[in-house]
């Protein structure tokens, strides 16, 4: 009984260690999959949210991401499936594409946090403006009146 429970571990293990696909010969580095990865999460949030103007641009997305990486679509479904086979690495590369695409959420919002406080210090200069236009016109009504 022990020699089939140490048989069939050894099977596991090994089968654990099996590479399910052979290594591409034109295999997209990890660092550029990130990138990649993550500008096709937001022309895909593009294409969602404003497709009037990926297609007034005349945007493929697809297109776009292999014309900005130079690569073909071969290559990145072969990067892709590679990558995909190895459940380490390619939770290893989702994380760091979330971990990109939340930095840069941040920076936006910190953005639209500045320019609303800009907005909103212009709006009241111009409302004190309008005030102190208003309240220079009442003095010199009342100075016209006093006369």
């Amino acid at each position: 009984m022990k020699k089939v429970i140490f048989l069939a571990l050894t099977i596991v293990l090994v089968s654990c260690a099996e590479k399910l696909l052979e290594k591409p010969e034109n295999l997209i580095p990890e660092a550029k999959m990130v990138e990649i990865l993550n500008d096709l999460a937001i022309v895909n949030a593009a294409r969602v949210t404003n497709v009037e103007v990926l297609r007034d641009h005349n945007i493929t997305p697809m297109q776009y991401i292999f014309s900005k990486y130079d690569i073909d679509s071969l290559q990145f479904v072969e990067s892709d499936r590679y990558y995909a086979s190895i459940p380490e690495l390619h939770e290893k590369i989702y994380v760091a594409v979330e971990e990109k695409l939340e930095i840069e959420k941040e920076r936006i919002t910190e953005n639209k946090k500045v320019r609303d406080s800009l907005a909103q210090i212009e709006k009241n200069a111009a409302q004190n403006k309008r005030r102190r236009t208003r309240d220079s016109l009442q003095e010199n009504a009342g100075k016209k009146n006093q006369l």
